[in-house]
């Protein structure tokens, strides 16, 4: 059977649940078909090492299982996973991750904190009803919490903090209890942390507050138990539940109206710190959405496929940002490309999509650690590309852009220690060699019959006999850059026709 191309998952890899939700697209309309939610706790397997333990891992694996079972017959293109806080935190989270998207059966995407506050944002903006002007929405998550500002469809601030309500719940109130002090220092320690960005979110300032995710529409829920005349949260409202929860010493023996049975063990931590975002932020009534993290994937997912994609404005804005000369960029992208279609025509077309891309916006920013310094320019440009907020992209994904231009140049032992795949050395070669044929920074065209070779640890250009002649400089870098190939054990050479 196959999947219509309008049918489209996203799979949000949470600290708390994993969701897997499928919908069909209708001219930017989106249809729910089926959803599937596994409470795996994922951040409750980290101990205070922040080692993922083996329970944890297991619990995943199966809950990915599930997931590969529905995900059946997806074209990689109409599916994308994202992992947040828990992934972002983990020190052995390096060797789970082949073992997560072998049992899932499709990539996964460790999403930086500011990347997922895009997506909630942008989950939001696309469902709620226009004109609900500046907002502040709110997502507290169960390892980290996101706090964005805007009212257009790119939001103005992003942030995100590591506080969450799994974390705090195993924190503050371990075995679910809770105590009037306990609860005290779960909010003031909230506080202290929400203090680092409260003056500029509250300098910036907004109309409406929203609450997004489990927290939000859990004390929502409560609250309309109550009243179902308004189920907007108020400082009131979180008073009312937070005496009731401590005077029980459990949000078990609460019993409240409205809560369902698996927010129950990470609810104290989330009320603890609903009621710090409150206090701090000085917000007096809070709406609550249903949109969530995957709904800004699944409109993500959307823009891509209408050659839309977020990745390319932010490719753009870097280039403003860090005064790039968008002549020099276009020269060595358009001749990296040209040099990975030769080496790589052996690969599959699949294969050769996936690298040209990423080395077109590689070649395209590749120069950008020249608003640093020029010395070493290709270092400082792969230090920006791994540690800065790249709306679109994730941490992977930057990690390949940084690996590229770190390669486009200098001494190869570097990149020998890195773990990179034939193909990508396919690219890094490639973009190493278009940066050196466009050194004079103007127009070129290569020779009739230019031909790039790679075959058994040798790379080979064919070029015109008369080529080294007319270009002694070029031809000189290029036996220098020879040197540096073999360093690795890699031949590169001329063939002269």
């Amino acid at each position: 059977m196959t999947i219509p191309a309008n049918m489209l998952a996203a799979v949000d890899l949470g600290s708390n649940s994993f969701r897997l939700q499928i919908c069909t697209n209708h001219n930017g309309q989106l249809q729910i078909v089926d959803s599937i939610k596994d409470m795996v706790r994922f951040a409750a397997g980290l101990d205070e090492h922040k080692q993922l333990d083996q329970a944890a891992q297991e619990r995943a694996l199966a809950c990915l299982a599930k997931f590969h079972e529905r995900l059946r017959g997806f074209p990689p293109e109409q599916v994308r996973a994202v992992a947040t806080n828990t992934f972002r935190v983990a020190k052995n989270i390096a060797p789970f991750m082949p073992r997560a998207e072998a049992a899932l059966g499709f990539p996964i995407e460790i999403i930086a904190g500011r990347e997922e506050a895009r997506l909630i944002y942008t989950g939001v903006i696309h469902t709620l009803p226009p004109g609900s002007g500046q907002m502040l929405v709110v997502d507290i998550g169960g390892g980290s919490t996101e706090f964005v500002i805007g009212s257009r469809l790119q939001p103005d601030i992003t942030e995100s903090l590591n506080l969450g309500c799994v974390s705090y719940s195993l924190r503050f109130f371990p075995k679910g209890k809770v105590s009037a002090e306990s609860f005290k220092l779960a909010v003031n320690t909230a506080r202290s942390e929400i203090q680092r960005i409260a003056k500029l979110l509250k300098s910036t300032g907004w109309q409406l507050a929203v609450g997004t995710s489990g927290t939000s529409r859990t004390l929502r829920d409560l609250i309309a138990a109550a009243n179902p005349e308004d189920n907007r949260i108020t400082p009131a409202a979180l008073q009312k539940i937070a005496a009731r929860l401590i005077e029980a010493g459990s949000a078990k023996k609460a019993k409240f109206d409205g809560m369902k049975a698996d927010r129950i063990e990470v609810f104290a931590g989330g009320l603890a710190m609903m009621n710090a975002v409150f206090a701090e932020l000085d917000i007096d009534s809070m709406t609550v959405t249903d949109a969530a993290l995957r709904d800004g994937v699944f409109y993500d997912l959307i823009g891509r496929q209408l050659n839309e994609d977020m990745r390319e404005q932010t490719i753009a804005h870097f280039q403003q940002r860090y005064h790039v000369s968008q002549n020099q960029a276009q020269r060595v992208a358009t001749l990296a490309a040209q040099f990975f279609d030769m080496l790589a025509e052996r690969e599959s077309e699949k294969e050769r999509h996936y690298w040209q891309q990423y080395l077109r916006w590689a070649a395209l920013v590749h120069e950008i650690g020249t608003d640093i310094a020029y010395t070493a320019y290709h270092k400082h440009s792969a230090y920006i590309l791994e540690q800065a907020d790249m709306p679109g992209f994730s941490r992977q994904e930057q990690q390949i852009l940084a690996t590229l231009v770190l390669g486009q140049r200098g001494d190869l032992k570097k990149m020998a220690e890195l773990p990179i795949s034939p193909t990508m050395w396919l690219a890094v070669a490639a973009l190493r060699l278009a940066v050196l044929f466009c050194r004079a920074r103007l127009p070129h065209t290569l020779p009739a019959g230019t031909r790039l070779s790679y075959e058994n640890k040798n790379y080979t250009l064919a070029i015109s006999r008369q080529w080294p002649e007319d270009n002694p400089l070029t031809a000189g870098a290029l036996a220098d850059d020879a040197a540096q190939w073999r360093k690795i054990g890699i031949r590169f050479g001329l063939l002269l026709q």
